[in-house]
C-alpha cells in the first residue's frame, strides 16, 4: 500500500481558514463503541478556564473565523462549552454543537435543548442508523429510545423546520468483524431521505441534513479493528478507493483543531492521534501562539498519515458529510 503522502503527490496546504473545532475534552456520559475521542465517563479531562479565556479572545479577534464548532466527549457537559457559545454568537459567528443527544436527560442538563434553540445553535446529532438495534450496538443500549425522545424534543422547539434552528444528524457504517463487511458510507442523499420518512412517519421528527461519515481506523474503532486483525486490511480497503477529487474540500485544509489544553492540531482525527499542527519553522502551535502573532495562518503544510485515506475514499468524508 502507497503511503498517504505518496498518494497525494504533493503535500496538502492549508487554504483559507473560516472554522474554528475545538475539543471541549474527553468526559462523556456514554463510551461508544466507534468512537474515536475514546471518551467516556471515566474520563476527566476537560478545557481550563486560561483556554477558554483564550479562545474567547481569538473569537473575538479575528472576524474570519465565522464557525465555532464544539465537540467533545459531550461538549455540553464540558466547562467552557455556555461561555464559548455566547462569545461566538455576541460576535456574529456560527456555532454547531456535537451531541449525543441522550445528554438531555442526564441531571442538569435538562435545559440544553431550549437553551441552544435560544442561542440558534446548530445541533449535529449522532444517530449511526434510523433502527434501533445497530445504534444501541455501537452506542449502548437504551441510547436510541434516548436519541428519538431527544429528536422528538428538538422538533417541538422548531429545529429542522425554521430557518435559524438547524438539526443535522450523522451516519456511521457499523463496524466490520470481517474483511466482507468493509463498506464505504452509502450515497448521502439518498440515504438522507430513507432516513427523513422513516423518522417522520414513526416518530413526527423533522431533522435538516444526514451527514455521512467513514470510520477512521484510529481511537476504539482502530482498537476493534486491531482485535479482529483487520487493521490492516481496512487500511488497503481504504486506500484502494483513494479519490483525488476529494483533496480540494478536505476539512483540514479550512479548520483549525483545538485540544482542551490549548495545542492547535489540523483535523481532530490528527488530535486523537497525537500528530500536532506544525508552523512553517516545524514547530508545535498553541492557541497563546496565534494570540500573540495576531494571525491565523501560521501552518502551511498539513501532517497527513495514512488513516488519511478515510477522509478521501469514495465520496470523501468528512465532518460536514461528503465531500462530492
Amino acid at each position: 500500500m502507497p503511503t498517504f503522502t505518496d498518494c497525494l503527490r504533493s503535500p496538502l496546504t492549508k487554504a483559507h481558514i473560516h472554522t474554528l473545532q475545538i475539543n471541549l475534552g474527553k468526559r462523556c456520559n456514554l463510551a461508544c463503541s466507534h468512537c474515536h475521542v475514546e471518551a467516556g465517563p471515566k474520563r476527566t479531562e476537560e478545557l481550563t478556564e486560561e483556554v477558554c479565556q483564550q479562545l474567547i479572545q481569538l473569537i473575538q479577534k479575528h472576524p474570519e473565523i465565522q464557525v465555532i464548532d464544539l465537540t467533545g466527549g459531550a461538549p455540553e457537559m464540558l466547562y467552557g462549552f455556555r461561555p464559548l457559545v455566547e462569545a461566538a454568537r455576541q460576535a456574529n459567528k456560527t456555532v454547531i454543537v456535537r451531541s449525543n443527544l441522550t445528554i438531555y436527560f442526564e441531571p442538569g442538563f435538562e435545559d440544553l435543548p431550549e437553551y441552544c434553540a435560544d442561542k440558534q445553535v446548530r445541533i449535529v446529532a449522532s444517530l449511526p442508523c434510523y433502527l434501533s438495534d445497530n445504534v444501541d450496538k455501537m452506542r449502548g443500549h437504551g441510547v436510541y429510545d434516548a436519541s428519538i425522545r431527544a429528536l422528538q424534543k428538538l422538533t417541538e422547539l422548531g429545529y429542522g423546520s425554521q430557518p435559524q434552528l438547524v438539526l443535522d444528524l450523522v451516519y456511521n457504517p457499523p463496524l466490520p468483524t470481517q474483511e466482507k463487511q468493509f463498506r464505504l458510507t452509502p450515497n448521502q442523499i439518498s440515504l438522507e431521505q430513507d432516513y427523513k420518512t422513516f423518522l417522520q412517519e414513526k416518530f413526527s421528527i423533522q431533522f435538516n441534513h444526514l451527514l455521512t461519515i467513514t470510520n477512521l481506523p484510529i481511537g476504539r474503532t482502530g482498537q476493534f479493528l486491531k482485535r479482529q486483525d483487520l487493521y490492516g486490511k481496512y487500511l488497503q480497503f481504504l486506500s484502494d478507493h483513494f479519490n483525488s477529487e476529494t483533496v480540494e474540500g478536505l476539512m483540514c485544509r479550512h479548520q483549525l483543531s483545538v485540544d482542551y489544553q490549548g495545542q492547535i492540531y489540523d483535523c481532530d482525527f490528527n488530535q486523537m492521534a497525537e500528530v500536532p499542527a506544525l508552523n512553517q519553522q516545524g514547530n508545535p502551535l498553541t492557541v497563546a501562539n496565534l494570540l500573540a502573532s495576531d494571525r491565523l495562518d501560521l501552518i502551511s503544510t498539513i501532517q497527513t498519515r495514512d488513516y488519511c485515506y478515510g477522509c478521501t475514499a469514495g465520496s470523501g468524508s468528512s465532518c460536514g458529510g461528503a465531500l462530492l
